[in-house]
């Protein structure tokens, strides 16, 4: 067997393996890249260290740190409260009202944070306990406000669209841009299926707010409306590029909090960037340790190896697509968001170019079904976290979210169907 197949022998079991006996993620992938490092006959440790460090060494990185720092400011300083509280008042009276404004809320604190768990558990600690009192049934609504949590790494800003585009050198801004139609469909298709969910739930409508308390509502909620205004028209128009729109949205977020809102006291600044830290600290550590795998596989020549497997499927990119979609989900199942990109971008990504498929709408696609798997059993990392804040058991969670999970798989089959819808407003927008 040649050096190559068997690194990637190496490079499979080993995670396998690792990943079985609950190995953190990254020490598995530093310690399978070192095991590839050995076999090509490339063992060296400073080798491994300076890939380690350039895993992070990277200015488009920044963004990450700052965007968790914006999505924890936004929750503890009453940003992702008011945009929920005027959600409620324009529509909360509807039947089944609640989940409209669960949607609402999703799709504007998408267009702020940029982070699946931080939207997730704003939503789930503030709406959950409103549902249950009102006589919502849990697991659906449990379900719904999970899968309204994974807008978050599609519309930017977007966390997984900085990461995916250091790791593959694709253009953030135009990945940033790629999101916006897609985001917007898929929190249309959840308007659809809750309709189609409340066939069987016996609610009853609300009575309405006065038009002064909506607008009232709308008022109190500028400062946070503003905050995507700002962000997008900012890289828009070439103010700032993705990174520095980081910046400021966690300077923005800071400054709303406390002295505009002043909801958040600058005595609860450490634990706001406490928690931030070990966020980021988490992330950054999973891009050292995937840069050692990502090395080793370029060496290893993985991707044409893959290349050489499908090699009959580059002349059909839609067929191609559809076969690298499935591969996605099976890993979605097993991985998160982040180490699948890592891992798994920098592999897929050459054949899809081969193929002509666009670079920026593959990541779009890739990250939108590495979204889809943070609400997919086992791992379902948004689920767990539904899960933890409405003390509910993962099982009826997971049953609750399966006709929200349809919905997104019917949206990912149109993508792949009509790359239009995704290429087009690109185009237009650049």
């Amino acid at each position: 067997m040649t050096p190559e197949g068997l690194a990637f022998i190496t490079f499979s079991l080993g995670m396998l393996v690792l990943m079985g006996i609950g190995l953190n993620m990254a020490l598995a992938l530093v310690l399978t890249g070192a095991a590839m490092a050995w076999v090509l006959g490339f063992w060296d440790t400073q080798l491994l260290a300076q890939n380690l460090v350039a895993g992070v060494d990277s200015f488009p990185l920044l963004a990450v740190p700052f965007f968790i720092l914006a999505g924890e400011l936004m929750n503890s300083g009453g940003i992702s409260q008011r945009i929920i509280t005027m959600a409620q008042a324009w529509v909360g009276h509807i039947r089944g009202g609640l989940g409209y404004v669960a949607i609402g809320a999703a799709v504007l604190m998408a267009s702020m944070s940029g982070s699946a768990l931080a939207d997730t558990a704003a939503l789930a600690t503030i709406l959950l306990p409103m549902m249950r009192q009102h006589g919502y049934p849990m697991a659906t609504s449990a379900g719904l406000l999970a899968s309204g949590g994974i807008i978050a790494p599609i519309i930017p800003p977007s966390m997984p669209f900085v990461i995916y585009g250091v790791t593959t050198n694709t253009s953030i801004s135009a990945l940033f841009t790629a999101g916006i139609v897609p985001g917007l469909i898929m929190g249309v298709g959840l308007i659809v299926a809750w309709k189609w969910v409340l066939r069987r739930i016996d609610l009853k409508p609300g009575t309405p707010l006065p038009l002064r308390d909506r607008l009232l509502a709308t008022a109190k909620a500028f400062w946070a409306l503003l905050m995507p205004v700002i962000i997008i028209g900012g890289m828009k128009t070439g103010v700032f590029t993705p990174t520095e729109a980081a910046v400021v949205a966690a300077f923005y977020a800071l400054l709303v909090a406390t002295l505009i809102h002043r909801e958040m006291k600058l005595a609860e600044l450490r634990g706001v960037l406490v928690r931030a830290a070990k966020t980021t600290a988490i992330v950054m550590f999973l891009c050292a340790g995937a840069q050692v795998a990502s090395y080793m596989i370029t060496l290893a020549d993985l991707p044409g190896v893959l290349t050489g497997w499908l090699g009959p499927l580059v002349e059909s990119p839609r067929v191609l697509m559809a076969v690298m979609m499935v591969v996605l989900v099976l890993i979605g199942t097993a991985l998160d968001l982040t180490p699948t990109i890592l891992i798994f971008a920098p592999v897929m990504l050459p054949i899809a170019v081969k193929a002509g498929i666009d670079p920026v709408y593959f990541g779009l696609m890739f990250v939108l079904n590495g979204a889809i798997g943070l609400i997919t059993p086992p791992v379902g990392t948004v689920l767990n976290v539904v899960a933890g804040v409405g003390r509910l058991s993962m099982h009826q969670v997971v049953k609750g979210v399966n006709p929200f999970l349809l919905t997104y798989t019917l949206i990912l089959a149109l993508f792949v169907l009509f790359p239009q819808l995704v290429t087009a407003p690109v185009a237009w927008m650049r």
